[in-house]
């Protein structure tokens, strides 16, 4: 039986809605050139956000999670907190001016011991609804670690030429930039010190640049997506976050057919992949 059984079942539900304005800003912030009312398949996430006030905030900029009984998010004592994985499946759009309710309950909590040390997985399954319609059902894996080790800033190989994209039907690239993550952060009310404050993610975490969201990698892979087959194609999307991005580092956005649908990935200056997706229509 695990420490953190008792927080299995827990739910929680907030309510939004998806003003012109927000959507505006959304397509600004990845460059988009969509128009019209419809959002795009990752308006989601920029939805129902954390409200926790700044008093409550950890020394890493994340909400404080408290050993609480009516808490909804165990308090497991690691401090790196990051976006895994998620499953999702697009059942409906969602428009400009829907209100929008989600409700998210705590589906698994897994303990294991990796190369890093100790890890907790904590999986929570996501519904949105938009003007009461269920428009995305999301299985959402947030893993917690121990400090890291050292840290002394690692800094990524020099990448010694161009990785070969020739297999890859699809490419955009991207270069992002402090405004875009801080666009994003803003988009999103992600208060996690990685993404703006360089000192504290180089001399506390030991990345060597500030780190580029999951869910912005995820975005701009859905982005692809629909630039090369249209507005809300995708009924599946799945990910899994392989390698952290970096900000002055461009990022290779790619896709291909693959069975029944397409294998996607985000993809480093040095071949590393940073992403891996796949995605059905």
């Amino acid at each position: 039986m695990s420490a953190w059984d008792a927080w299995i079942g827990r739910s929680i539900e907030q309510r939004d809605l998806l003003t012109p304005a927000a959507l505006a800003r959304f397509r600004a912030t990845i460059d988009s050139d969509a128009a019209g009312d419809a959002a795009a398949q990752a308006i989601h996430w920029c939805l129902c956000l954390p409200d926790a006030p700044t008093r409550a905030l950890g020394p890493d900029g994340h909400p404080l999670r408290q050993d609480d009984p009516g808490s909804f998010m165990p308090p497991i004592p690691l401090p790196r907190r990051m976006w895994a994985a998620s499953d999702i499946r697009f059942l409906a759009p969602i428009a400009a001016g829907a209100a929008i309710a989600r409700t998210s309950t705590v589906a698994a909590i897994k303990e294991k011991t990796g190369g890093t040390g100790q890890l907790v997985f904590v999986e929570v399954e996501h519904q949105t609804r938009a003007d009461d319609v269920v428009a995305v059902q999301e299985r959402q894996t947030i893993v917690f670690r121990a400090p890291a080790e050292s840290p002394a800033p690692q800094p990524n190989p020099a990448p010694t030429g161009e990785p070969d994209l020739s297999d890859w039907t699809w490419r955009r690239d991207v270069l992002p930039t402090e405004a875009m993550l801080l666009r994003y952060s803003a988009l999103t009310f992600n208060s996690h010190r990685i993404h703006y404050d360089l000192p504290y993610a180089r001399d506390e975490e030991g990345y060597p640049g500030l780190v580029v969201h999951g869910p912005l990698t995820a975005t701009l892979l859905l982005d692809l997506a629909q630039r090369e087959l249209g507005a809300n194609a995708l009924t599946a999307f799945t990910m899994r976050a392989l390698a952290p991005a970096f900000v002055g580092e461009p990022i290779h956005l790619v896709g291909r057919r693959k069975d029944d649908g397409w294998e996607m990935a985000a993809i480093g200056p040095d071949g590393r992949t940073i992403m891996a997706a796949e995605a059905k229509a």
